[in-house]
């Protein structure tokens, strides 16, 4: 083989060594600019959901807010509900993440647990009750939004349930009540009083009580006592 036919390969495979680098470098710049565009899109619809309900919020508003065309909106989102079940979706996978652990945990300081559970979904929830309170707007007029809200629900329940159980059979908590019944209940009263102290709206606790008042509630619902060993 000639030095000359070695040289052409040689640069045939840099070349497409190159050509290969390149394209790898234009697909990674491409999806970190969709990221960073997506992103925007949820980053608007939350800011503006602190200003006005998801029904005066339009697509061109969440295109203009992220820096993109309308037609551009659509290739990151089917509709503007998809932007809003997106918010939601982030919003419920921040509390578990930090609820999940907290429950197995449980045997170690009972009421502790319980008490960063709840502190964990208040917190998340209040940082975002923009979001939190458009959900409950969408649910009214939004199948896919109702479906997706009562499997978050069912997801916390069968958690609740769950833990309950594994306290009873651990002989910390005491038999009664049906586990699900008690966690369908307990998980149904934080929804209610939550979103009552997010709205306003009366009868209502004062955010800052949230957690004095439920606690206990849910101690002496799982083990007779508001101070369980």
């Amino acid at each position: 083989m000639s030095s000359r036919a070695t040289a052409t390969e040689s640069a045939a495979r840099a070349g497409a060594a190159g050509a290969a680098g390149a394209a790898g470098r234009s697909r990674r710049a491409a999806r970190v600019s969709g990221e960073e565009r997506e992103s925007a899109i949820l980053a608007t619809a939350e800011r503006l959901l602190e200003e006005r309900s998801p029904q005066q919020i339009s697509v061109d508003d969440l295109a203009r807010g992220a820096g993109i065309s309308r037609p551009s909106f659509y290739f990151y989102f089917p509709s503007k509900e998809a932007v809003f079940l997106s918010l939601i979706d982030r919003l419920v996978a921040e509390a578990d993440s930090g609820r999940a652990q907290v429950l197995e945990h449980l045997a170690e300081d009972r009421a502790a647990c319980w008490r960063e559970g709840l502190e964990t979904i208040f917190g998340v929830f209040g940082a975002h009750r923009a979001v939190a309170l458009a959900g409950a707007e969408i649910r009214a007029v939004s199948a896919e939004a109702r479906e997706l809200w009562s499997g978050v629900m069912e997801s916390w329940v069968d958690d609740t349930a769950a833990a309950i159980e594994a306290e009873r059979a651990r002989g910390a908590a005491p038999e009664g009540v049906l586990a699900r019944d008690l966690a369908v209940a307990l998980v149904s009263m934080n929804e209610r009083v939550l979103y009552a102290a997010f709205t306003g709206e009366a009868p209502a606790l004062a955010e800052e009580r949230l957690l004095e008042v439920l606690l206990p509630i849910w101690l002496s619902a799982i083990y007779g006592t508001t101070t369980p060993g």
